[in-house]
């Protein structure tokens, strides 16, 4: 083999596992905020998704979305797997956080989300991916 190839070939070597270390651990960040985010929320939206209740599916799209987005930030700027999961979590509770803030500012939300209520479903999405992207560039800044 010529140098390139063994070079390219070692780098590979010493960055897959590194690569597979760091995906594995911020899919298991996602699982367990999406666990944790549908602990909290007070509707169950699995049991509401198989009745076809449409804002329960967008409300679930914003859950993996606003938890999704801050932990790809931090995947990408942390080179250390400690730094990733410090960071992954900060960015799982901020998320949850903000649900709990949002249904402050929506009262009924419960109600409205298990009537079916798309707009109340878009209105709290598009709360969780504002603070999504904010947090995922405080965190990447």
């Amino acid at each position: 083999m010529d140098d390139l190839t063994t070079r390219i070939l070692d780098s590979l070597g010493a960055g897959v596992p590194v690569l597979l270390l760091h995906f594995l651990t911020t899919l298991v960040l996602l699982a367990a905020g999406v666990l944790i985010y549908m602990a909290v929320t007070p509707f169950r939206e699995r049991e509401l998704i198989g009745e076809g209740n449409v804002a329960a599916g967008i409300m679930t799209l914003g859950i993996f979305l606003g938890i999704a987005i801050p932990l790809a930030a931090t995947l990408a700027t942390s080179a250390v797997w400690l730094d990733i999961v410090l960071w992954g979590t900060i960015g799982v509770v901020l998320q949850i956080g903000t649900f709990l803030v949002a249904t402050l500012l929506v009262p009924g939300l419960r109600h409205m989300i298990e009537r079916g209520n798309p707009a109340a479903a878009l209105a709290m999405v598009g709360i969780q991916l504002a603070v999504a992207l904010l947090n995922a560039g405080a965190m990447s800044g």
